[in-house]
């Protein structure tokens, strides 16, 4: 049987699964679903068309499903689908999809959502993610698996960050930042590759070598940026990697590409 405190306000309607832990002071919608093992302490609101995955838990005062920070919502039955297993923090917001942006807003498993992020309407996060404290998504935005964010980053519409991706501290990500790319700045800009994230994720040296030098013949060597991605995709045709690098480069897409500073590499050789 559900344990669910007394002050909570559970309207009719909502689908709560047996061992479902609720908090004092929570209120949980009508079309709202809860599954097995999710832990809410107290003071949490969910909302609209939202289901959330098995062991997710979350703390105090998060805000889930509430509609869209959109002018054009004129009341959809968009959705937010959260995964399995994250941990949703104090004052975390996410909000339902749009009519515009597929009717969805989804999150994968595993992910870490830091006290006061926000995740706004029609966002499609990966699994095993970290957004630290108040980093912020606004619509439409795109993140990999294995993207970490770093506190109080800004990511503008529509802007893909590719997966194993590391975003520096208080950054402004407007263009699109490649899979396995480290990026930071008040603009920000490409500032090679997240290393240590692929040691940590248990890369090869040989792989990370092969992406090294793919890198520098993608935003380093001579010619413009469609011919040093063909050579590239020549050079490196055997590199998954590489050529996911490659995929996303090439990928449509409405917002331009986060690319390194050319005096940082003019500064380096």
């Amino acid at each position: 049987m559900a344990k669910i405190h007394s002050s909570a306000v559970i309207e009719e309607g909502a689908k709560i699964a047996a061992d479902v832990e609720i908090g004092p002071f929570c209120h949980i919608g009508a079309n709202v679903e809860l599954a097995a093992g999710v832990k809410i302490k107290s003071h949490v609101v969910i909302s609209g068309h939202t289901s959330i995955g098995e062991g997710t838990h979350i703390w105090p005062f998060a805000c889930l499903g509430e509609p869209p920070q959109d002018l054009k919502f004129r009341g959809e039955k968009s959705r937010l689908e959260i995964g399995k297993n994250n941990r949703i923090r104090e004052y975390v917001t996410m909000n339902l999809g749009t009519e515009g942006g597929g009717m969805v807003t989804r999150v994968g498993n595993d992910c870490l959502f830091m006290s006061n992020v926000h995740i706004a309407h029609d966002c499609i996060v990966g699994n095993n993610v970290i957004m630290a404290v108040s980093a912020t998504l606004a619509g439409h935005v795109e993140v990999g698996d294995f993207a970490v964010l770093g506190g109080l980053t800004a990511v503008h519409q529509f802007v893909k960050i590719g997966h194993h991706a590391m975003i520096g501290g208080m950054s402004g990500i407007e263009n699109d930042v490649i899979p396995y790319g480290n990026a930071f700045g008040e603009r920000a800009f490409l500032n090679g590759l997240n290393l240590v994230g692929l040691k940590r994720r248990g890369f090869e040296k040989d792989q990370i070598n092969m992406l090294r030098n793919a890198f520098k013949t993608i935003f380093s060597s001579d010619g413009n940026l469609a011919d040093r991605v063909e050579r590239a995709k020549s050079e490196y045709k055997s590199s998954g990697p590489v050529m996911e690098i490659i995929d996303f480069i090439t990928a449509d897409s409405s917002r331009s590409l986060c690319q390194p500073k050319k005096q940082k590499f003019d500064d380096a050789a």
